[in-house]
């Protein structure tokens, strides 16, 4: 788990896709915390994206560095919690602008039943343990 959050945040961005209705929709995203021992990221729930979430929590993200790129599929499952909120902004203190642990938009959702693969040009794929 440590492997796939480590490269995430070292992308600085990757592109998570969800569903929408019949078509997929892809986005970059740059959140990446890892928070009791689970992957979380981080949206806004007037967003397009969290709508999807809530209708299909099926996604999958891909991020590229080095030659080397990881895909991680699996559900998002979403952690109303403050404490799950206040770790993610306290990490990306940036955001903080815009969104904050008590408001009512700031949702972070944690990777269930996800599965991870690392890829390259030169190696083969290789399963990462979540």
């Amino acid at each position: 788990m440590k492997e796939v959050y480590e490269f995430l945040k070292e992308c600085g961005t990757y592109y998570l896709a969800t569903v929408d209705g019949d078509a997929p929709r892809v986005r970059p995203f740059g959140t990446i915390n890892l928070f009791e021992n689970k992957l979380y990221i981080q949206t806004g729930k007037s967003k397009n994206v969290s709508k999807q979430i809530e209708e299909n929590n099926k996604f999958e993200i891909c991020g590229f560095k080095d030659g080397k790129w990881l895909r991680v599929s699996g559900k998002l499952v979403s952690d109303d919690r403050v404490e799950a909120k206040k770790d993610m902004l306290d990490h990306y203190p940036d955001l903080r602008n815009m969104y904050d642990e008590n408001d009512n938009n700031t949702s972070v959702l944690y990777f269930e039943d996800a599965k991870a693969t690392m890829y390259s040009f030169t190696e083969e794929p290789r399963e990462i343990e979540l």
